[in-house]
């Protein structure tokens, strides 16, 4: 095993895998000779594809091999200079061609099948003495990837990681101006500031905590980074807003863990929905709404310009509040 292997681990897979390929290319293009098949080795997807006698396009031979449409073409040109392959236009359709096999092509097909054979032999036979079946285990991790890619389950780890430094407070005083600038912020990088932005955000106590709402800080090593409010309406509507986020702290899933407590605030005080207004040019806000657990709605007229969409999510309120109603 090469040093670096050794050190990197399982991380290392990509490159492994990626080496290990082009080990098994290096000693398959060495075995056409034996057979008599004269095709560049990086012609054998398309080769192997039209083996039948079928014209196909390039889109479907591209589809087929998992190759872009760029380099499928570049392939089918060297082939026709090498004589293996020609295009003719699709009856009906001028601007489609089909590629076909040549009488050249065709002469290559019984030989191909035997080598193609015997090497399908040889790879049942390594992964038997191997112990562990890799064709079928490739299988499972692509599927793997499919469902959930390499980047985005990366992208939780190091989320995960951020979050261990990230502390939710419920606000105080002190927070005023952080609580005021970070939303400022915001608004000015996206909108333009509203008088009902500025009346709340310079007298969150009387507009939001004097009325029953709640404000959730969130620190990075002590320092504010983030913020939401829960609004309460008139006891019966209650409104998530006022989230906003440092830009050096985007990106570390700081506004879901926010929503969350805001959600959990808003069980522990018996609320059954809660709404928010946005505006649908904010995609990543939109999208973190949707996995808290909002949905499009319409309900009464915005007092914010910038506002185009409304959204709402029903909550079972907790057992805490449950408790309290009963006693």
């Amino acid at each position: 095993m090469l040093e670096l292997y050794r050190q990197t681990g399982k991380m290392a897979l990509g490159s492994r895998l990626r080496q290990l390929g082009e080990q098994l290319a290096e000693q398959a293009a060495r075995v056409y000779p034996l057979y008599g098949v004269t095709i560049d080795p990086k012609w054998f997807p398309v080769f192997f594809m039209l083996r039948t006698g079928e014209c196909l396009s390039i889109s479907a031979l591209a589809e087929a091999i998992g190759h872009s449409h760029a380099s499928v073409s570049k392939c089918v040109k060297e082939m026709t200079a090498a004589g293996f392959v020609s295009s003719q236009k699709v009856a009906g359709d001028g601007r489609v061609n089909q590629v076909c096999l040549t009488e050249q092509g065709r002469a290559l097909v019984p030989r191909l099948e035997r080598q193609s054979a015997d090497a399908a032999a040889v790879v049942e036979e390594l992964l038997q003495l191997s112990g562990n079946n890799l064709w079928e285990a490739i299988s499972e991790f692509e599927y793997l990837l499919t469902e959930r890619d390499f980047y985005t389950r990366v992208e939780d780890k190091f989320i995960a990681r951020e979050q261990e430094n990230i502390e939710l407070r419920d606000f105080d005083d002190s927070y005023a101006e952080a609580f005021a600038t970070l939303n400022y912020d915001w608004i000015e990088q996206y909108f333009t500031v509203e008088e009902s932005d500025r009346a709340m955000l310079e007298a969150p106590r009387e507009y939001i905590l004097d009325k029953g709402g709640h404000i959730v800080m969130a620190l990075a090593n002590g320092e504010p980074v983030g913020t939401c409010a829960l609004i309460n309406h008139d006891g019966a509507r209650w409104e998530l807003a006022k989230m906003a986020v440092a830009a050096s702290a985007q990106g570390k899933g700081i506004g879901y863990l926010m929503g969350r407590a805001i959600l959990d605030k808003a069980r522990q005080l018996g609320a059954e929905s809660i709404f928010l207004e946005s505006n649908t040019s904010l995609t990543p806000a939109i999208k973190l709404y949707r996995k808290l657990g909002f949905e499009r709605m319409v309900g009464d007229p915005s007092p914010y310009a910038r506002c185009n969409i409304q959204m709402q999510v029903l909550l079972e309120p907790s057992i805490g509040a449950i408790a309290d109603s009963a006693s």
